[in-house]
């Protein structure tokens, strides 16, 4: 048999590094992020009558895929600062990432059933906006209401707390994380001084902190590892950098 070119074939395979995926992390937070500054330039006032506009759908499609690609986005964001994050890092990446999750189960419910819903069950569409808005319903929809007012909480804190985590860690660019606190400031002074029209707008300076993290995974540069670099007692790099 030939052993050699046996090896030599799986040598030449290709391989994924953990530069390779952190950088499509970087690409997912960026991504996510545009869905924010969408989301929020283009959102539609939650009434029944904006619930069959193109506006309505486009946006919730982008607030579903918001989920999709801020999971795995945040999910680089944490790694790349868990250690010098610590507690605050951890719990407002948890608390940020199941409102993405939530967030994202909604918006599926709004982007493709709520339209087909909205000329033969009148009632069904007006009482699910009223999750939302805490307008009574005579329709009973569980546990929903609960879970949005625990999502409206979960999205205070959350950007607040990883925000400040990665200001204090300051591994990724400070600012960025600054701009979480400040989307997290502005969101409970938004829903009392904003009108309803404007309200979305808030999520704006989240968006722009998670596309400019994530440009930060995309475009940094990491060192490779050299013999020189390598413990002869471990066997083990010596340090990782990033320059």
């Amino acid at each position: 048999m030939n052993t050699k070119g046996k090896i030599s074939i799986k040598e030449s395979k290709p391989k994924m590094t953990a530069s390779a995926v952190m950088r499509l992390a970087g690409v997912s937070a960026v991504l996510a992020g545009l869905c924010f500054i969408v989301i929020g330039m283009f959102h539609p006032l939650n009434v029944p009558e904006a619930v069959t506009t193109a506006t309505w759908v486009n946006v919730h499609i982008f607030a579903f895929a918001l989920g999709f690609f801020g999971l795995f986005g945040m999910a680089g964001l944490y790694v790349r600062q868990a250690e010098k994050s610590g507690w605050l890092g951890l719990a407002g990446f948890l608390l940020f990432t199941v409102w993405m999750a939530l967030v994202s189960g909604f918006s599926f419910v709004e982007a493709f059933i709520l339209p087909r819903l909205a000329t033969e069950y009148p009632a069904f569409v007006e009482g699910f906006l009223g999750v939302f808005s805490g307008a009574p319903s005579q329709i009973d929809f569980g546990i929903l209401p609960t879970l949005s007012k625990i999502a409206d909480i979960m999205y205070l804190l959350g950007p607040l707390l990883f925000g400040l985590a990665t200001f204090r860690a300051g591994v990724l660019p400070r600012w960025a994380g600054a701009l979480f606190v400040v989307g997290a400031t502005l969101a409970p002074v938004g829903a009392l001084l904003v009108s309803p029209e404007h309200q979305p707008l808030v999520m704006v300076p989240n968006g722009l902190a998670m596309a400019w993290l994530g440009l930060t995974l995309v475009f940094e540069r990491r060192v490779k590892t050299s013999p020189s670099l390598i413990d002869q007692r471990t066997g083990m790099p010596e340090a990782s950098k990033v320059a």
